[in-house]
């Protein structure tokens, strides 16, 4: 059975993107209230967010504050997050792990993306071998690189790709004749799904919960 390969997207998939982002702005909003003594710094940042505006540049010009939005930004990139996979996704992994080799790739910068990954402690079920990072790979989805690379490290095997972005998630291993498997947005994603585009770019399985990943593979 570990001729069979399962990587999944991170982002949205694992876990809500939307946690990373209100745990960065937790931290971001207490060292901003002990620097410069100000107060409810949270809360205004997440209606910003939620309205839709630059959060960084609406803050630093709403209270005048001394910093460059890329000082903020640096703080988001590099926090240490406060994530968790959830239940279901966490007896997920403990049980694919003993039947499949599971592996990971996801778009971003390193030091964001293996943060997260420590958080939710996903090294517990793959090998760092088996993590692909686009900062670090050179490449991001969709390429097809970042998919042909679990084909050299396992081949002769039966692949799984498993995301929620359908813009890029799954047009490579598509084309490369993996199974696909989207996991539908509960309304939390942060970036919504479409399904109105060339069949290529579509999953050929959809899921509403992470457990149900066990009724198609």
């Amino acid at each position: 059975m570990k001729s069979n390969v399962i990587v999944f997207d991170l982002d949205d998939t694992l876990y809500k993107e939307k946690d990373f982002l209100l745990s960065a702005f937790k931290e971001i909003a207490n060292w901003i209230e002990i620097t410069y003594s100000v107060k409810d710094v949270f809360s205004f940042m997440l209606n910003i967010w939620n309205e839709g505006k630059d959060v960084f540049s609406t803050l630093i010009g709403y209270w005048n504050l001394p910093i460059q939005k890329g000082e903020l930004l640096a703080m988001y990139r590099r926090h240490k997050p406060n994530i968790n996979l959830d239940t279901d996704t966490q007896e997920l992994l403990e049980n694919l792990a003993l039947q499949y080799s599971l592996g990971l790739i996801t778009d971003g910068r390193s030091i964001t993306q293996w943060n997260k990954i420590h958080a939710l402690n996903l090294q517990n079920w793959m090998q760092k071998g088996d993590i692909v990072i686009s900062e670090e790979f050179g490449s991001e989805k969709p390429s097809l690189d970042n998919f042909i690379y679990f084909q050299h490290r396992y081949p002769h095997a039966r692949y799984i790709y498993v995301g929620d972005n359908t813009a890029k998630d799954f047009l490579a291993p598509n084309i490369l004749g993996w199974e696909t498997v989207c996991l539908l947005d509960n309304g939390e994603n942060i970036h919504k799904q479409h399904f109105d585009l060339d069949r290529r770019y579509l999953p050929k399985y959809c899921i509403d919960n992470i457990k149900s990943l066990f009724n198609v593979i």
